[in-house]
């Protein structure tokens, strides 16, 4: 696993052992950053389900300007901390080791914003559709914001509606990979 393009390009990434996360592949994330190259000009990144830290590593690496990285296992946060390390860049990150739905609050109670989120939860959660529309109804995400989310192909994502515009959405092997755009 490495940073594939911008400022830490080539910077090598540790993976957590074990399976109880599941990195998403260079091949993949070559993809969605392919995608998302027109909204990463600055601004604030929230990974809710961390991991290794890759995605938001490789946002602030290509663009954003600040990344918050959520996850709540202990061994994947020291992961992420090393991880970041590696970018020489502490101050464009902030790690929070929370549960999902408790870090949203800590978020709600902090009135934070993002511009960018990236929702890869674990398939069996399902927790996609549940995670936007608390951001939504909770004043988390900025107008216009972005949110990438990885699932597989058997999720329920969330349809396009008022709130949530479906910009691309590709699928690669059994993984799905779509674009929203948060539309206030």
């Amino acid at each position: 696993m490495r940073v594939v393009s911008g400022r830490f390009r080539g910077t090598k990434l540790d993976a957590v052992s074990g399976d109880r996360t599941r990195p998403t592949t260079d091949k993949v994330k070559e993809a969605m950053f392919s995608m998302l190259r027109p909204y990463l000009s600055g601004g604030s990144v929230l990974d809710l389900y961390a991991g290794t830290g890759g995605l938001a590593i490789e946002a602030v690496s290509q663009g954003m300007t600040h990344a918050t990285l959520v996850d709540r296992q202990f061994q994947a946060i020291k992961v992420i901390e090393n991880n970041i390390k590696k970018t020489h860049d502490l101050n464009s990150f902030t790690v929070v080791k929370a549960q999902s739905q408790q870090a949203l609050q800590k978020f709600v109670t902090e009135q934070k914003t993002f511009d960018l989120v990236f929702l890869d939860p674990p398939y069996a959660k399902e927790t996609i559709t549940a995670d936007m529309h608390y951001m939504s109804d909770n004043n988390l995400l900025t107008s216009g914001a972005i949110i990438l989310a990885e699932s597989d192909n058997t999720a329920n994502l969330p349809d396009a509606d008022q709130t949530f515009e479906i910009i691309q959405q590709k699928t690669y092997g059994i993984t799905v990979v779509s674009i929203y755009r948060y539309n206030t």
